[in-house]
């Protein structure tokens, strides 16, 4: 099963309208070049994983609002988390994915 960027780019752009922020602010925010932001939501561009992470911030919810439709309210753990994540370079993200992965498989 693939990502629908057509519709995570739906979302993204619904999450910022109902926070009545102008795309050149979320950018400026998540740290995004200009222009970025109008490509994700018209899904012209695919985001990558850091950059979902970083709008799902400036944006002030979690990444999986925008990939599956759903946001988790409960806590604020995601973000210090995704703040960890942001400083990764290629390496330690595969490794944290492989690790988040097998954490997730576990009975706990």
């Amino acid at each position: 099963m693939g990502l629908d960027y057509q519709m995570i780019g739906k979302r993204i752009a619904k999450r910022r309208k109902k926070l009545g922020l102008k795309q050149h602010k979320v950018e400026e925010r998540a740290d995004i070049g200009y222009g970025y932001l109008s490509s994700i939501e018209r899904a012209v561009s695919i985001p990558s994983t850091e950059v979902i992470m970083r709008l799902a911030i400036a944006l002030e919810t979690t990444p999986d609002e925008f990939l599956v439709g759903t946001a988790r309210q409960e806590g604020e753990e995601w973000r210090n988390v995704a703040e960890l994540l942001r400083s990764m370079d290629g390496k330690q993200l595969a490794l944290a994915k492989s690790f988040l992965t097998w954490l997730s498989e576990q009975a706990l």
